[in-house]
């Protein structure tokens, strides 16, 4: 009898002091774009097989016989509408809005030139899409402002160049993005609709704060560039300075194509993410191979890691601990410990061209969306964050780009 009830006690406290993924197998579930099939898929991951699949393939766009480029994609906090920015228009992009399920479109509104990455704030239930003006001049571009209930732009405020990267806190009151030819981290006031402070990402560089007084020295700036001539030369060499973006490695500008810029970019940060509970942005530093820490009340860059080629998208894990970014520059994915500084694991990419990054909910899982090169197909590569190795693969249509995690479930 005391056999039995010791037998009992050892079982019950064995199951009970497991986690509940080492119990239950979960159902994940990711949205992901693939920019030149004006497609996007939903990706299921079984966790107890590591079997992934395309669970089902949605088609967007408005011009059935142009590629319309669905670029950046996001889901709302309540998980009841995804939303996806459709890059290429006559001559702007637009916003569009879908039931997650059924994905179903909702409605659309006109955004401005090149619409990129987005999210909704917690604290205003507005949506933050930065505009990265890919094909336009090298003027200040914006962030429009968007009530995601009624689809209608309420504001566009005025920011960086070629801005890209757009993350809101958790508590919803501060959207940070980078300006990708200024070398600049923005912050805005998601209440306020205005930006409260500009730092600038290169060594040694001072801070800027104020919207008001920085965004008269970009008009100055550009009153300069307009008035001394090379306008022009910026136009004819503008082919020069942006890399098409069908491959999007922002890494291999030329150096003569800078000297169209107010100062010549050396960082081309390239997306920013706030940490989940420390007052911490992280920023990928796609032209200087390094992954940067603002502290943001001190407004200043408190540590610089070194990282693979070209990092462009990159998430700090839920907890806090880690730190994912793609290297779209040699197609691998690094994962950093954010206590030590250190990169612990870089896994090599099924393809060239690593483009985003989304991890699940309870941090066991990385999804990285690669693009591949000319007409290869792109990919979700998988990476299980126990291990830090690749446990699937899945391949999707050309150019996957955008990429958002909607669910676990457990089946």
């Amino acid at each position: 009898m005391k056999n039995h009830k010791f037998f009992s006690f050892l079982l019950t406290t064995l199951f009970f002091g497991l986690a509940p993924s080492q119990i239950f197998s979960q159902d994940y579930y990711v949205y992901v774009a693939a920019e030149s099939e004006d497609e996007v898929h939903l990706i299921h991951l079984d966790g107890k097989t590591n079997k992934a699949v395309i669970a089902k393939t949605i088609e967007v766009g408005r011009y059935p016989t142009e590629t319309d480029g669905p670029h950046g994609i996001n889901i709302s906090p309540d998980g009841e509408h995804w939303f996806l920015s459709i890059a290429h228009g006559n001559p702007y992009g637009m916003l569009a809005k879908y039931k997650t399920g059924t994905d179903e479109l909702v409605a659309t509104t006109d955004l401005g030139m090149f619409p990129a990455s987005m999210e909704i704030s917690k604290s205003t239930g507005l949506l933050y899409v930065v505009n990265f003006n890919l094909h336009g001049d090298m003027v200040p571009s914006t962030v429009s402002v968007v009530d995601p209930e009624y689809m209608e732009v309420i504001t566009d405020i005025e920011t960086g160049i070629m801005p890209h990267g757009s993350r809101i806190t958790n508590d919803g009151t501060k959207q940070y993005h980078v300006s990708m030819m200024t070398d600049e981290l923005y912050e805005i006031n998601t209440a306020g609709l205005q930006v409260n402070r500009i730092l600038s990402l290169k060594k040694n560089a001072m801070k800027m704060e104020g919207h008001s007084e920085n965004s008269k020295e970009h008009k100055e700036n550009h009153e300069k560039h307009m008035k001394d001539g090379t306008h022009e030369e910026h136009s004819k060499k503008e082919n020069e300075m942006k890399e098409d973006h069908s491959g999007h490695d922002m890494s291999g500008m030329k150096n003569e194509g800078m000297k169209m810029m107010h100062a010549k970019p050396e960082v081309k940060p390239t997306w920013a993410d706030p940490h989940p509970t420390k007052p911490l942005v992280y920023v990928a530093g796609n032209g200087s191979d390094e992954i940067i820490e603002i502290d943001t009340e001190k407004w200043e860059v408190t540590r610089r890691f070194k990282s693979g080629k070209a990092p462009y998208n990159l998430e700090v894990s839920h907890d806090g601990k880690i730190l994912v970014a793609s290297y779209k520059g040699e197609g691998a994915t690094g994962i950093f410990d954010l206590e030590s500084g250190k990169e612990i694991a870089k896994i090599t990419n099924s393809r060239k061209v690593t483009h985003g990054v989304a991890i699940s909910t309870d941090n066991r899982y990385a999804f990285l969306s690669v693009e591949g090169i000319g007409g290869e197909p792109g990919s979700v590569d998988i990476i299980d964050l126990r291990t830090n190795k690749r446990i699937a693969v899945v391949e999707t249509g050309k150019q996957a780009g955008g990429i958002v995690f909607w669910k676990q479930t457990a089946p």
